[in-house]
């Protein structure tokens, strides 16, 4: 995993742990629990194509990427609900499918 992937897993982490999420990292992604609902997180430095399966994901990138990612993730058409984190110095923002 890239230096750049690991920061975003990091960030990622703290993110969803900062929102009361039960965090668990699982390989290149992180599954974020809270009461019923469980996101799987998708740190992405770059878009790539995304998962074909889920039920709630959420893709964690930086500020400068979230249009790219979100233009990929739209040409995708993907059969569950999706978000997306831009990661920028001083916080982040959310955008939702």
């Amino acid at each position: 995993m890239s230096a750049a992937s690991t920061s975003l897993q990091k960030e990622a982490e703290s993110i969803f742990s900062d929102l009361g999420y039960e965090v668990t990292p699982e390989g290149r992604e992180i599954q974020a629990q809270r009461k019923w609902r469980v996101v799987t997180v998708t740190p992405m430095a770059e878009p790539r194509d995304p998962p074909q399966s889920g039920d709630l994901r959420c893709f964690v990138t930086h500020a400068e990427t979230v249009d790219r990612v979100e233009r990929k993730l739209e040409r995708a058409d993907l059969p569950y609900e999706w978000a997306i984190i831009g990661v920028e110095d001083d916080g982040y923002t959310v955008s939702r499918s």
